[in-house]
């Protein structure tokens, strides 16, 4: 019962933000994005929700969604681990980063661990080249990011007291 209402305060906040914009003309981006930040996910439901509310086909909510890498449709963890893999992180070592990530989380890429704590994904370039090997966490970026590191920083991450890492 509690998570339908938390549920149905996340709807009435979305419901808000869209009766809110000055036009729903060309705001699917930014509904979508609000979305994803109100709810973590798009699901179905809150896709046809969006096309209800923006009067336009649930098959152009989907296509865009899909198209954007930076939008999800599955739950992801509280922390989202993303091992950049463009041409200067992955000859600086970031296959063998990701394969550790894999290896001590026991998932592999665009999975989230069990206790939903942490999602792991690939990127294709952060634009920090200089920095390579990259990884983010929540938009926390880390440099010259090296295997031996990946065990050190989970368990961080995993003491949840420490959100700031510096």
């Amino acid at each position: 019962m509690c998570s339908n209402i938390l549920n149905e305060e996340k709807f009435k906040e979305l419901e808000e933000f869209i009766d809110s914009l000055h036009s729903k003309e060309g705001a699917l981006i930014e509904v979508l994005h609000k979305a994803q930040g109100i709810f973590g996910y798009l699901s179905k439901e809150v896709q046809i929700f969006i096309g209800e509310k923006l009067n336009i086909p649930i098959s152009k909510v989907y296509g865009v969604i899909t198209f954007y890498s930076y939008f999800t449709t599955e739950p992801r963890g509280k922390y989202v681990i993303n091992v950049c893999m463009g041409t200067a992180c992955f000859v600086r070592g970031s296959g063998a980063i990701l394969k550790e990530f894999e290896d001590v989380l026991n998932i592999k890429s665009g999975e989230t661990t069990p206790d939903g704590k942490f999602t792991l994904e690939i990127l294709r370039c952060v634009g920090a080249c200089g920095l390579a090997p990259v990884v983010t966490i929540n938009n926390k970026v880390y440099g010259h990011f090296k295997k031996e590191q990946v065990e050190e920083i989970l368990s961080k991450y995993s003491d949840e007291e420490v959100l700031s890492l510096d």
